[in-house]
Order: C-alpha cells, then structure tokens, then sequence
C-alpha cells in the first residue's frame, strides 16, 4: 500500500507540477519574445521615423525626445569616429551612450541584441555611417523581475499542489486502502480461526498412532497438518509486520545477534556438509526489533542453506560505515533465474514451484525477510554470478 500511495502521488503531482512549469516558462518566454521583438524593431526605426531629421547636435549633446518604447539612440559617423549623436530618451537616463558608442565601434558585429537577462544595450548598424543603439537595462529588470517574480509563484504553487496531490491520493487509493486492509483483517482472523481446529487434528493423530491399520494415512494428516500450521505462522508474521509499530525498537548489538544465529545454523549447514564462514565487524548497533533482525537472518541463512551445493561454504559479512550497515549473505550453488532478482521476494511466489511445494515451503520466507527490511528502513536485493548468490541487505543507522 505504501509503495502504491507513493506511485499515485508521484503521478499526480509530476503531472501537475508539468502544467504549471510548463505555463510558467511559455509566459516568460512569451515575454522574453515581445521585449526582444520590441527591440528588434525600435533598432530598425530609422526610416520610419526618420532620425536624420532631427537637427544634427553637437558630439557631446543629445536632443532628449521620447518617441519609442526604449532609449534609442542614433549614432552618426565620419571618417574621425563619431561626429555625432541624437537620443531619444527621459531626462534622469543615466545612460553612458558615449561609452558605449565607442565600445560598439570596437566590436566587428554589425548587429547584436544580446541576453536580454544581462545584456545593458543592443545595436544595429542601419549604414556604414549610422549605428542605432538601445538601451536594454530597463529591459534586463524587468525580465529579471518577472523571472523571480514567476519563481516564487511557483514554489508557492508547488506547496499547494503538494497538499491537492496528497488529498487526491488519498481518495483514489481509498477504495484499495479499504479492500487491502479487509483481506489483511480476514488473513489474521481466518489465520487465527484455523489454529485451534489445527490443534485439535494435530493432536488427535498423534493418539491415534497406535492404530498400526491406519498409521500411515495419520502420518499423512499429521504431516499436512504441519505444514498447514507453518503456512498460518507465516500469514500471521506478515500480517503483525505490515502493522509495524517502532514503540518497541531498542538499540541493539546485532553483530551479537548475527553471530547467534550462524552458531544456531551450523548443525542444519553440517548435514548438508556446508560450513557457515562469517566476517562480523564487531560492536554494530541498531535501533530495531530484535526479534525481526533473527527472523530476517534465520530465513536469509536457511535460504543459503537449501540452495547451497554440498560442501561449499556460506560467507556472512556484516560492516558498517557512518550511516549505513551492510549485511552480505553469500552462497555456491544454482543462480537465481535471470529476471527472477526482484519476483522471489513476492508472497507466495516460487521459482521452482514443484521442489518448493514438496519441501513443505510457500513462498512467504523471502516477503517476511524484506518486509521486515522495509520495516527497518533499509533496503534488500538479491543476485547471482558465476555461481555465487548473494542476499545484500543493507540499513539505515
């Protein structure tokens, strides 16, 4: 549930959050677009509005006449450089056009409207002789306003986006959120239903044993019914760590506990002629469930154990660097089906389902494993090369 509450809100919200970015960026580029237009054409105003009438001035004077949407600024030349200059601009410019003048005629370009981000003015060599020069500081502020000004409108958009996609979760996932928890409640009630009537059977066979006629249909129910038992076990261990409660996480030693648990393994891994080899790094600590941390260890071990060729050994390594604890768990023997690396840690999934199904297993062992993973914060994956299958368990300090 919680890994379909994420995936609906991330769609949601990505989608969301893409209009309104989108939206954002076509109405600064549709500015950008206009201001720059605007420009493009008070540098091309010459002829139209016919600057080589006004009275010519002298070079360090500028008739001030306000006619276009910028500062514009006609630039005539001779032979010496600038002979002189007419300006169209509001008396407080501070405008050094005299500077820039120069400046452009030190430029090889003969026509440049730079980023209008940055960029203070932009110019146009109408003739060799007549340069038109405009004043884009006032442009560069204002794009640059509308540019924060957008930004912050998004970022507060994005809040309220963030609070529309959790609501809208909430109320597509509702119906799943309500059928998930029915199955989980029958699970656990069924589950604990059938618990005594599985004793009542258990029991009545073995007094039952002594009728040698029927022994072997009483081994028969006997061993079902274990197996039917360890199934129920199983259900009420997934359903008591899909409730997870972390009231009850302690700071443990978990080297300490790894450690218990390989010394419990080795008579299983002796049969089998397999020696347990570990590598733990002492004193490692953790914030969990002691119990949870067994379960998970036992079911990885137990898991390397069955899959394991005779007389190869188990490697456990246990490490940790400053944020993080790393549990390997390695095996020789046959490799997990390629694309099976994620599909084996589904309930009641079984690569083998023939051999899994007479060695009495459900498929529920490796689910408790990352479910108690994913309890803990932390992560699990599994993967084979050249005959070697690993379990990594990795989690968070």
């Amino acid at each position: 549930m919680e890994r379909l509450n994420k995936q609906v809100f991330i769609t949601i919200f990505t989608i969301l959050s893409s209009f309104i970015l989108v939206g954002f960026i076509m109405y600064n580029v549709s500015s950008y677009k206009k201001e720059y237009d605007s420009i493009k054409k008070s540098l091309n105003y010459r002829e139209s509005f016919g600057f080589n009438k006004f009275p010519f001035m002298e070079e360090d004077k500028v008739d001030n006449v306000m006619i276009l949407d910028h500062e514009v600024y006609t630039v005539y030349l001779n032979n010496n450089g600038i002979e002189r200059i007419i300006g169209h601009y509001s008396q407080d410019s501070s405008f050094d056009y005299l500077s820039v003048a120069n400046e452009v005629l030190s430029q090889n370009k003969k026509y440049k409207i730079g980023n209008l981000y940055f960029s203070k003015y932009a110019y146009n060599y109408q003739t060799d002789n007549i340069i038109t020069i405009v004043n884009t500081d006032s442009v560069n502020t204002k794009l640059s306003l509308l540019l924060y000004e957008s930004i912050l409108l998004f970022l507060i958009v994005e809040i309220l986006i963030y609070f529309i996609s959790k609501f809208i979760t909430k109320w597509i996932t509702a119906p799943a959120i309500e059928s998930f928890n029915k199955q989980k409640e029958f699970i656990a009630d069924a589950s604990h239903e059938l618990k005594t009537p599985l004793a009542v059977i258990m029991a009545s066979s073995d007094e039952l044993k002594n009728d040698k006629k029927n022994s072997k249909y009483i081994d028969n129910i006997k061993y079902e019914t274990e197996r039917m038992n360890k199934l129920i076990a199983s259900l009420l261990d997934l359903s008591k760590l899909d409730n997870n409660n972390h009231d009850d996480y302690k700071n443990e030693n978990i080297s300490k506990i790894i450690e218990k648990i390989c010394l419990t393994f080795e008579g299983v891994a002796f049969e089998k002629g397999v020696i347990i080899d570990t590598n733990i790094e002492d004193n490692v600590n953790l914030n969990c469930q002691k119990d949870d941390i067994e379960k998970l260890v036992s079911i990885i071990i137990d898991n390397a154990i069955k899959h394991s060729y005779d007389n190869k050994p188990i490697l456990v390594n246990l490490s940790k660097d400053k944020n993080n604890i790393k549990l390997d768990i390695t095996n020789t023997g046959d490799p997990i089906t390629p694309g099976d690396e994620d599909k084996i840690f589904e309930r009641f999934y079984r690569a083998d389902k023939s051999r899994n199904r007479d060695a009495g297993r459900y498929g529920l062992g490796l689910a408790i494993a990352k479910r108690i993973v994913i309890n803990h914060n932390g992560t699990v994956k599994a993967y084979s090369k050249n005959d070697k299958t690993t379990f990594e368990i990795n989690l968070k300090k």
